[in-house]
């Protein structure tokens, strides 16, 4: 049997390679275009395929999960993950490939739904919410270190390889998992909610926790998704430039999330949501008011997402917890849900502003904007209604 050590990082591998099916393809969205035919706005596609294929897996992980052996559905994820990165090499146009990123992303969605789940089964409560924590951290380097490596892969072979590396790594984790079966066996069925999803998409309590957390992230991940094009395109730029804004964003992003429960102890997890939340929708309306400038600065934009970023790292492992916790039992499904309207937000934002990339930055500060002023909305509403008993602690 593995050690406890050795299984979190392993779940966290899972967790990271599916966020590297976006991240790693970002580089290229640029030159799909010349590579596959089409135009920037149907590029765009390609990455809001695989965001909206996730969410529709989400649910459905989320209900195998209460059915089956998480342990097993791991596995089938990763091994159709490898399956289909491979068949997606052989896309001779942009719609295919975005079909073929469609079902990529839905049946990569399992490790996403599974983990947290996993990790609240192998740690005590405290313990739990701090490993939620580092987990989100670790998932975080892959924002800032794909894009540098899929730039490699894209100057040096071609935008294939991006698909060839996570086919293989999917490929050996699910290998690695099908070998560990006495480590496997301990994650059975959830198996303690029979009631669907009804009752969680009712509940104003978790549906406003999940919302809050959904609408932080998925304003960030709209910047994010179009920065390639608008970096490169509109502001004359360079994909370095992009790559120097997401290290930046990453760097500070891990250093808060990991110090956050200093924050927590201190002022409380409602209050420290509602500031994280609050960060976040400023920088992206800083990113809104440097769009009105003609040739705006790179470094402002740069400077502007490590706010963006900085708040999130503040609220998000409270915030991902707190909605957790307010599923009760139902929490594989109240966790797909959560993460489902995080990609539901990035995939429908991304389709938005994916006619404006070659604009500038004020179509996507304006939608960014708006979407993380509604995250404040949703925690000041949390917040009336008393500070929340749940803290975050080593």
């Amino acid at each position: 049997m593995f050690s406890k050590t050795l299984t979190f990082i392993l779940i966290a591998l899972g967790t990271v390679i599916g966020l590297a099916g976006t991240d790693l393809v970002l580089p290229a969205i640029p030159s799909l275009p010349a590579a596959l035919g089409g135009d920037l706005q149907t590029a765009q596609w390609v990455l809001a395929a695989y965001a909206g294929g996730t969410g529709i897996g989400l649910l459905i992980y989320g209900e195998l999960a209460n059915r089956f052996g998480i342990g097993n559905l791991l596995i089938t994820s990763l091994l159709g993950y490898a399956l289909l990165s491979f068949l997606a090499t052989f896309a001779s146009g942009l719609i295919e490939l975005s079909a073929m990123r469609f079902f990529q992303g839905l049946i990569a969605a399992g490790p996403a739904v599974l983990a947290p789940g996993m990790i609240k089964s192998m740690y005590e409560h405290t313990a739990a919410v701090a490993a939620l924590g580092r987990i989100g951290s670790i998932e975080s380097l892959a924002p800032a270190l794909a894009p540098i490596l899929g730039a490699w892969l894209l100057s040096v072979f071609d935008w294939r390889s991006s698909f060839y590396l996570t086919s293989i790594v999917a490929l050996c984790l699910a290998l690695i998992w099908i070998f560990a079966s006495k480590t496997r066996v301990q994650f059975g069925a959830s198996n303690r909610s029979p009631d669907g999803y009804l009752p969680l998409l009712v509940d104003k309590h978790f549906i406003r926790h999940a919302l809050s957390q959904a609408f932080t992230l998925g304003a960030l991940l709209i910047i994010v998704f179009a920065a390639p094009s608008v970096v490169t395109h509109a502001l004359g730029g360079e994909l370095s430039d992009f790559i120097v804004m997401q290290v930046l964003g990453i760097s500070f992003f891990v250093v808060t999330a990991n110090t956050s429960h200093f924050i927590i102890d201190r002022f409380g997890s409602v209050n420290t949501i509602l500031a994280g939340t609050s960060l976040t929708a400023f920088g992206c309306l800083g990113i809104f008011c440097l769009g009105f400038i003609s040739n705006p600065p790179i470094a402002a934009l740069w400077l502007l997402f490590i706010f963006v970023n900085s708040g999130l790292g503040i609220r998000g492992p409270a915030g991902f917890f707190n909605a957790l916790h307010a599923a009760g039992e139902n929490e594989s499904r109240g966790s797909a849900l959560i993460i489902l309207l995080i990609m539901l937000t990035t995939a429908l934002g991304t389709i938005a502003v994916a006619p404006f990339v070659e604009n500038g930055l004020m179509e996507v500060g304006a939608l960014a904007s708006v979407i993380a002023i509604l995250a404040v909305w949703l925690s000041r509403d949390s917040s009336s209604r008393g500070q929340s008993k749940l803290a975050v602690s080593e």
